[in-house]
């Protein structure tokens, strides 16, 4: 059902609006990388980047690409805010999370610009809430600088490999630990919990890998408490991209098809648990 917000009085221009049939599109996005109260959202013309991160440890980024809109028009080079994704959820769930077969709720989005609020009317059988959001002064984000020219490994798998791997290993490790290399054992996933290690490997021709360009071995540790919020995007994705720089940072891509089919992506990094010396591994 298309939207039929009120259009802007004369003269006046939004420097980000939006509009989607269905905001459990964008609500189901922002869910999986909703693991802090607050989010930094980037428009560009390419689309709507939305950044949560944690102790300058952790970092996601959901891209939801201008071309899942039905309407997407940014004024300027880019436009960028930080706002409550608690809130921001709350409200594009107003009419609740399950529609009725057959329904939806409609979404239009629109921004003003620095100091202003971001503004939402969701309409759903006829009914129109509209919302808004007090914004906040963007905070610095952290670059990873994770350049495909910087990648030393890279493996892509089937979603349901990893979400197995989490279910069998051992989740009172404190680390998972990941060895990725040309070699035996290819790709091995370890944990080190209460009733001793645990570990899962997958052989390049495994019906699930997808991929296989590792050009070293590499074994870092990181903290399972910084990956758990990432299982979160893993539920809704179809296949996730793993891949590694020479200082051990990681990036976890999940490909994310929605109910109509369209392409989105969220992405992690972690950097590597710097408590593991040599000796350790």
């Amino acid at each position: 059902m298309p939207f039929s917000a009120p259009p802007p009085a004369s003269g006046e221009r939004y420097a980000l609006s939006a509009s989607l049939d269905n905001a459990r599109h964008l609500s189901s996005l922002l869910r999986a990388v909703h693991f802090q109260d607050h989010a930094t959202c980037l428009a560009t013309a390419s689309g709507l980047r939305v950044t949560v991160e944690d102790a300058k440890c952790i970092q996601a980024n959901a891209f939801i690409q201008a071309e899942i809109f039905q309407e997407f028009s940014v004024q300027e080079e880019s436009v960028m805010f930080r706002i409550s994704l608690s809130v921001l959820l709350d409200c594009l769930t107003i009419f609740g999370t399950s529609s009725l077969p057959g329904t939806s709720t409609a979404l239009r989005m629109c921004y003003h610009g620095y100091g202003y609020p971001l503004m939402l009317f969701l309409e759903e059988g006829g009914v129109v809430t509209v919302c808004k959001i007090n914004t906040q002064e963007p905070d610095e984000l952290l670059d990873f600088d994770f350049c495909s020219t910087k990648v030393v490994n890279k493996i892509i798998l089937q979603s349901e490999g990893l979400r197995e791997a989490f279910a069998e290993l051992d989740m009172t490790s404190e680390v998972l630990q990941i060895t990725m290399s040309p070699d035996k054992p290819y790709f091995r996933l370890s944990t080190f919990g209460n009733a001793g290690s645990a570990h899962l490997d997958y052989p390049r021709d495994s019906d699930l890998m997808e991929a296989f360009h590792c050009s070293q071995t590499q074994t870092n540790r990181y903290k399972i408490s910084l990956l758990k919020p990432s299982t979160k995007a893993l539920a809704l994705s179809c296949k996730v991209s793993i891949r590694t720089d020479a200082q051990g940072f990681l990036s976890l891509q999940y490909m994310i098809r929605n109910e109509d089919g369209q392409i989105c992506f969220v992405e992690y990094y972690c950097c590597p648990d710097e408590n593991i010396t040599e000796a350790e591994l």
